[in-house]
């Protein structure tokens, strides 16, 4: 599986360095290129890279995602919170209303970051795909590659202290698929992504916990464990 992760995602960039992806006339990693994320960055500096980044999200071509969606699904929250989320892919109500998490697993993710003292004003909400799989279904690991630098750009410009992976597909996407979400979550892993470093942990998603409740009981030990770590940087949950 490694090895054909590895195949797909050469075969997609020497596609996108010859332009045959490319979402306008210029090459992706001249757009990687062209934004300096620095720290502490103002909210109408984030506002702005943020709107140019979902500038090129729709603007993206040839996508079926795209084609089979009624809205852009880009992101909720605070964009200067230290806590970003990372879900899997829009559902139909997601899709419906634009945002992520607003159906019956968002409900639920509500419930469990209000569990830490946690809610949508001091966390920031993403996914790893931008638009919604057909009949729910899980991206393909071609459409996780194709919006993987979308997906890294969007973390670097938040610039996350704590990054919460929510799924195996979040997993897979940002730290590789070595190991499975029963395996991987609950372990901090200190990560960088573009010019940015941060503390990544990886739990259930909360359509997972749906469907199999008795595994909660894990998902509140990796959200302890996002607690303590939220009193050792001292972050302010006013995202300032």
């Amino acid at each position: 599986m490694k090895k054909k992760f590895k195949s797909i995602k050469v075969k997609l960039y020497h596609k996108l360095i010859n332009n045959k992806l490319i979402y306008d006339n210029k090459p992706l990693n001249r757009y990687k290129n062209s934004v300096n994320i620095i720290p502490n960055m103002s909210l109408t500096k984030k506002q702005n890279l943020l709107s140019l980044l979902k500038d090129k999200i729709k603007s993206i071509r040839n996508c079926e995602l795209k084609k089979n969606a009624t809205n852009l699904v880009f992101s909720d929250g605070n964009a200067l919170a230290k806590i970003m989320i990372i879900g899997e892919g829009p559902g139909a109500n997601e899709d419906k209303e634009g945002k992520p998490f607003v159906g019956r697993a968002g409900k639920l993710l509500d419930k469990m970051l209000e569990s830490i003292k946690l809610n949508r004003k001091n966390v920031y909400i993403s996914n790893v795909v931008n638009f919604r799989p057909p009949e729910n279904r899980k991206p393909t690991e071609e459409e996780i590659i194709r919006y993987l630098p979308f997906l890294e750009k969007h973390i670097e410009i938040i610039n996350p202290k704590i990054l919460l992976l929510l799924g195996s597909t979040a997993l897979n996407a940002i730290i590789g698929n070595e190991l499975v979400i029963s395996k991987a979550r609950g372990k901090w892993i200190n990560k960088k992504i573009g010019n940015i470093e941060t503390s990544v942990i990886a739990s259930f998603h909360p359509a997972f916990l749906m469907r199999q409740p008795d595994q909660k009981k894990f998902a509140w030990e990796d959200l302890k464990m996002i607690r303590k770590k939220i009193s050792e940087f001292k972050i302010n949950l006013n995202g300032k």
